[in-house]
């Protein structure tokens, strides 16, 4: 083979590898993560409890009971659930932290939806919900991720108050149906968002099923 024709192998060589380079960088790029729950949510069917004007809900996320996986994950997020209502209006959401086992609060971490701790949810919008609230067509609403690790050594306590209002009248929460979870709360009227550090969790606490709270997930 003469000079010219070594020449134009090379470069014959040398072209098809440019095109196998790019196949090889996108398969390689790792695939977007899949969210792991940090605490088994509810599974199965929902029941429904509705009025919510003037109450706030509160759920338990037990330190306990938290999947060995939590540790590895670096940021937190909280999905609520509705089974019924136009639009939900709440005036604040917060997740209290405190020892595990005690009551005693130790850290107040706000909560948000598009930036906003006292967001009104458009539950008649499509964007929001793809088809009208019900038992059996629940919508979940997944709120801001958390920049905050989870520990099996504390407790934490998710809060929302809803606004009294006309709205909230209709508004239903998403409750678990079947004691398939490990996620416990109760309600209580009036704003119990306002708690600092060195207070105690308001009382009421019975081990009941979640209010509105289905998933703690990863992101």
């Amino acid at each position: 083979m003469n000079a010219g024709l070594k020449f134009a192998a090379m470069l014959l060589a040398f072209a098809a590898m440019l095109t196998v380079l790019p196949s090889l960088s996108a398969a390689q790029q790792p695939a977007a993560s899949t969210p792991i729950n940090l605490v088994a949510g509810v599974g199965g069917p929902v029941s429904a409890n509705s009025n919510w004007s003037n109450y706030s809900a509160l759920n338990l996320v037990a330190g306990a009971l938290l999947f060995p996986a939590t540790g590895s994950s670096t940021t937190t997020r909280f999905y609520i659930g509705f089974t019924g209502g136009t639009e939900a209006d709440i005036s604040n959401m917060v997740m209290y932290t405190t020892k595990r086992g005690t009551t005693k609060i130790t850290a107040v971490t706000p909560v948000k939806l598009n930036g906003a701790s006292n967001p009104s949810i458009l539950l008649s919008s499509t964007k929001v919900c793809k088809v009208t609230p019900s038992i059996a067509n629940p919508c979940v609403v997944p709120l801001d991720t958390l920049n905050v690790t989870l520990s099996t050594l504390n407790d934490y306590y998710f809060v929302m108050y809803f606004t009294e209002d006309t709205n909230n009248q209709t508004v239903g929460a998403a409750n678990a149906q079947y004691p398939i979870t490990s996620l416990t709360g109760w309600f209580s009227t009036g704003d119990q968002t306002q708690l600092k550090a060195g207070a105690s969790i308001p009382a009421g606490y019975s081990g009941q099923h979640p209010y509105f709270l289905l998933y703690v997930m990863s992101h």
